[in-house]
């Protein structure tokens, strides 16, 4: 790596001795934040732990060995100056802003730039990531299903999220908060994804029920996977985190966003009956996966649909997928 581009933001213009008061390793309080671009060409082991990491970034921070640049625009990354370091770059390791997700990961895939990002683990049933999935174009890097550290503005008033900002280090009274479910995604190459599963359950059909809406066979917990059945499968979304190209297939997602692809049936005026015997719209039923039962099941919520006779409970998404023989 010959360069690397970091873009910041602070409250106010800053002289190259004050590095080390951007928000990189400091708080403001400051409202109005300027966006800066550093270019840091070498990380030495400044520190002599034998090693170049991101202590030895901060101590470089805080030196001359670099070079800062106020940006002329707000730093967005769709404005043309950010597009123009975009194009510079050969990977880009960021966290983008998830609510903007899909439109970063498209400006990406546009200038076909390799990255390292950051996202929730639910950004894999988006209807504009999956297909990325499920063409392997994108896939799960290390560090996947993992609990953060994020700073909001915002106070932490949920006292089990607050106890395990402080066993971490952190002031939940600065607006630190948990914020669980976090992967990183990469399409560069990487060994985790050609490990092969090893599998060791056999099939039987009374302990892998088929959906009673989608051609596939439930497997609860992706360790679960039958080793000797090579038909449709539909896994937690976290077999992601497992996926070997070479091993397994991707065929699709239930649920599927759009149009109806996989789908065999969709419920018609379908209720939804609760613990408390409370009965509402079953709207849901429809939103995923669905198993048939002959008596009403144990757990709750369950429905019923006027195009089914069977009680009919609906799991969360599910990734259908096949072996490779």
């Amino acid at each position: 790596m010959k360069k690397l581009i970091c873009t910041c933001y602070t409250g106010s213009p800053i002289s190259q001795t004050e590095l080390y008061d951007l928000p990189l390793f400091k708080d403001t309080d400051k409202k109005e934040k300027l966006p800066y671009l550093i270019e840091i060409t070498e990380v030495p082991d400044l520190n002599g732990d034998g090693t170049s990491n991101l202590e030895d970034v901060e101590m470089l921070l805080r030196s001359d060995k670099n070079v800062l640049t106020a940006l002329d625009g707000d730093g967005d990354f769709r404005s043309e100056e950010s597009i123009a370091f975009l194009k510079e770059a050969d990977i880009v390791v960021t966290n983008p802003p998830f609510s903007l997700f899909r439109e970063y990961v498209a400006q990406l895939m546009e200038y076909n730039k390799k990255f390292i990002i950051l996202s929730n683990m639910n950004a894999i049933t988006y209807k504009e990531f999956f297909p990325l999935i499920k063409e392997n174009k994108v896939w799960a890097g290390y560090g996947f299903n993992m609990s953060m550290i994020y700073k909001t503005p915002y106070p932490n008033l949920l006292e089990s999220n607050r106890r395990f900002v402080i066993s971490k280090g952190y002031n939940p009274d600065e607006g630190y908060v948990k914020v669980p479910a976090i992967c990183w995604f990469t399409n560069l190459d990487i060994d985790l994804r050609h490990e092969e599963m090893k599998l060791y359950k056999r099939y039987d059909e009374r302990i892998y029920p088929k959906y009673d809406n989608y051609d596939a066979i439930n497997v609860d917990k992706v360790d679960n996977i039958p080793e000797d059945y090579y038909g449709n499968i539909g896994v937690p979304i976290t077999f992601l985190n497992k996926y070997n190209p070479d091993q397994f297939e991707i065929i699709g997602l239930a649920p599927e966003r759009g149009e109806f692809v996989l789908q065999k049936k969709k419920y018609e005026n379908a209720v939804q009956h609760n613990k408390d015997g409370y009965i509402q719209s079953g709207n849901k039923v429809n939103d995923g996966p669905v198993l048939a039962y002959e008596t009403i099941p144990e757990k709750f919520p369950y429905y019923t649909a006027q195009n089914s006779s069977k009680y009919l409970q609906v799991l969360y998404a599910r990734m259908i997928i096949r072996r490779k023989k």
